[in-house]
């Protein structure tokens, strides 16, 4: 490896002397938290309205949940104010309501679209119906009642994506402020049983000159498994979950104009013909645990763009989000640790299936599809190629099963045909067992089979021509070939120290047609290592030590990357974050060794004040320019600076920018850009909401403006009015041409059998 002994001294240095400065925090004897708490619940003694009050008769008698216990910064102490949680239920709702003691000039808030609130003061729960650690939800909401939720995997990971219809209320008092939650058992998916027993605790975020967080049931951050740790709900009798019929019918309408010929902005505009187009998505519940979802027609578009990425250097294939709620729901079970399934390879579907479900401890999800407009993505060993390749079937099979606490072992196979000839399979295992409560193991082991396509047209210009050593061609000739994978790490999770040391093994052949890599012929041994520190100060909330070293090979046993990174991050109070970072590396690429890869790094994220949060972040130093012939080490820097500026109650302006230079040797510049990207959102009410999204382009000179009007009752029932507007400045001289515009309109209902 590389030699880096005075280094290493130093960094040891740092690390001795900052643990011998930290203090444990004082503890609180008479404080005691509740350690796996079981709140007993009764039926609602009347009803309840959504309101924001307790004033109803509902809310008589109901359990109370209380003694919360700090989470951050402080550990299992008494937080600074109280939180008391109401909860009850009836036939059809389970009802949260939420009293929390603040000065109301502190409490941070505003009216926020869906899943936008998480940067200020919020509550909520997280609960596991089938009680095994598996997966759970997570419902939150704001001081107004604004909502955001997340779906809570095993290892601890958070799906934003994903979305559930639940009704909430809020309001700020003298005293502090409180809300009011619904959430439908049909909204949810739980044992038919007359008796439940689900794991939860309640939650609640209050960012001052710390991040607050604190819980019912006491979080301890020395046990990795978050579910484990939550207290118990019983008494919830004769409640049935999800009812068996949802239709969710969709009617879209749209006239585009586009340049009739594309590579040329002094052409003409050709206006298309207002289309409209309907769409059915439907979803039946075979069972209390089974559901199976069918889409025809779907509007797979999306009301915002992606954010685009600077590739000017990348010789990679991009990876963008998924953002189509069909394919959102339920993805967490189809991770896997090479990512074998990616959605988005899904690109135009004419219908589509999908089918998730669990038994026990046993999870099964199916994805099948037909795709009108297929992607394929080539990995070489130094990049990766992406191409249309027409029409396919895809089929999609996982398999999970958990066991003991926090581990799991599954199966996985996909499959897409194409139309014109060739097809890709993957199958493969992989698991995860928890031992000794702080380290883990995890396994993956995946085969591919890919069959080529016949037709070398659709290859044409990839590069390299040749890989695996020049015993396969990169155009689609017809040959077909076996492939695979390898995964294992160990983890070490606590409270102060953390390590991973993994191994990861893509052969030259291996692919993923329904899922993603940007590389493969590729064998890569990492090791990391994290100290956490929490001085008792008034100024540093966390100190974060992490020093990573790996080594790279292709499969011919050639070394092509080693890596020494070290960070130190120190989170101050105000909620500001600054982290240092330093990179040696030397790399062979496109056989030109580069031994001087050297850079320097810094970032910063503050969310100091109610109206403003801001983030920084700078990498300086010499990068490898490779898209020049042949390749140099050049001197760049890439920065990005973001900011979101609540600049009153109901308007959010979200501005970002991003640089990117590159020069040669002597000065001369490879390239030079920036991309800038502003969202700016206005809220009238918590349905309805005006939003602009401006980008430009600095690297092709584009400008994009997205303008809409949005209606969302909930996830699901929505409507859409807006517009997409190109332009671009070929000359750089300020004469702007249209190249094209979009207007839509969509209409969508939820409806409940």
């Amino acid at each position: 490896m590389l030699d880096f002994r005075t280094n290493l001294r130093i960094f040891w240095i740092v690390v001795f002397v900052v643990a011998t400065c930290s203090v444990t925090a004082h503890t609180q004897d008479a404080f005691v938290p509740n350690d796996k708490p079981t709140l007993i619940i009764k039926r609602a003694a009347g009803q309840i309205k959504i309101d924001g009050d307790f004033d109803d008769v509902g809310w008589q008698g109901a359990a109370k949940a209380t003694n919360f216990a700090e989470y951050n910064p402080g550990d299992r102490t008494k937080p600074p104010v109280a939180t008391d949680v109401l909860v009850t239920y009836d036939n059809e709702n389970f009802y949260l309501g939420f009293l929390c003691s603040d000065d109301p000039k502190t409490i941070r808030y505003s009216l926020r679209d869906r899943d936008e609130m998480f940067d200020g003061d919020y509550v909520g729960v997280a609960f596991d119906t089938y009680g095994d650690a598996s997966w759970g939800y997570e419902l939150f909401v704001n001081p107004l009642g604004c909502q955001g939720d997340l779906r809570l995997t095993s290892n601890g990971n958070e799906d934003a994506n994903f979305d559930i219809v639940f009704i909430s209320r809020g309001k700020v008092t003298e005293k502090g402020y409180q809300v009011e939650v619904a959430i439908p058992f049909s909204s949810l998916r739980f044992p038919d049983r007359p008796l439940q027993e689900w794991r939860a605790t309640f939650w609640r975020n209050r960012p001052r000159n710390s991040r607050e967080q604190s819980s019912w049931a006491v979080i301890d951050r020395n046990v990795p498994c978050f579910m484990c740790q939550f207290g118990t709900l019983r008494g919830l009798e004769n409640v049935k979950p999800g009812r068996s019929f949802e239709f969710l019918p969709s009617l879209i309408s749209y006239q585009t104009t586009h340049l009739s010929d594309p590579g040329n902005t002094n052409s003409r505009l050709h206006d298309d013909k207002i289309k409209a187009e309907g769409a059915l998505n439907f979803r039946y519940l075979l069972s209390s645990d089974f559901t199976a979802d069918f889409t025809y027609n779907p509007d797979f578009s999306q009301i915002e763009s992606d954010a685009a990425q600077i590739d000017v250097n990348s010789p990679y294939a991009l990876y963008y989000p998924e953002k189509r709620p069909f394919f959102q729901e339920g993805s967490d079970l189809f991770q896997t640790y090479i990512d074998a399934v990616y959605t988005r390879s899904i690109n135009d579907p004419l219908m589509a299936t999908k089918l998730t479900g669990r038994h026990n401890r046993m999870a099964v999800g199916y994805i099948g599809a037909r795709d009108r407009k297929t992607p394929q993505v080539l990995p070489f060993e130094e990049s990766s190629e992406q191409l249309e390749v027409g029409k396919s079937y895809s089929n999609v099979l996982r398999v999970k099963r958990t066991f003991l606490e926090d581990s799991y072992f599954g199966a996985l196979i996909t499959d897409r045909r194409l139309d014109n000839g060739g097809a890709g399979t993957v199958v493969g295992g992989d698991g995860s067992v928890r031992f000794l409560k702080n380290y883990c193991l995890n396994l993956g082991v995946f085969a591919s089979r890919t069959v080529e396509p016949t037709d070398t047209t659709l290859s044409q210009g990839v590069y390299p021509a040749i890989f695996e050593r020049g015993r396969h061609t990169s155009a689609f000739d017809g040959e077909s070939y076996w492939g695979h994978a390898l995964f294992v790490a160990v983890d070490h999770d606590a409270k102060v120290w953390n390590f991973n040391l993994n191994y990861t093994g893509l052969s030259p052949t291996f692919r993923v047609d329904n899922g993603y890599l940007d590389r493969n012929d590729r064998q890569t041994v990492s090791f990391w290592n994290r100290l956490n520190f929490r001085p008792n100060t008034r100024v540093v909330d966390e100190v974060s030590i992490y020093l990573e070293s790996a080594r790279v090979w292709n499969c011919a046993g050639q070394r092509k990357d080693e890596w020494l990174y070290p960070e130190i991050s120190v989170l101050f109070r105000r909620q500001t974050q600054v982290s240092m970072n330093y990179l040696w590396s030397r790399e062979t690429y496109r056989d030109v060794y580069f031994p001087g890869i050297r850079r320097f790094g810094v970032g910063v994220e503050s969310n100091f004040s109610k109206p403003v949060s801001v983030g920084f972040s700078l990498s300086h130093g010499r990068f490898v320019a490779r898209r020049v012939d042949p390749p140099v080490l050049g001197r760049g820097t890439n920065y990005s600076v973001s900011a979101t500026l609540r600049l009153w109650q109901r308007l959010i302006v979200v501005p970002q920018l991003d640089y990117s230079k590159l020069a040669y040797p002597d000065g001369s510049k490879i390239y030079s850009g920036f991309v800038t990207r502003t969202r700016i959102n206005y809220q009238f009410n918590r349905e309805w909401f005006l939003r602009l999204v401006v980008q430009y382009d600095d690297f092709d000179r584009s400008l994009s403006l997205e303008p809409l009007l949005s209606y969302k009752l909930n996830p699901f029932t929505i409507f859409y009015l807006g517009s997409s507007h190109g332009l671009q400045e070929p000359g750089g001289d300020g004469d702007w041409t249209n190249t094209g515009h979009q207007y839509f309109l969509k209409l969508q209902y939820l409806l409940r059998v």
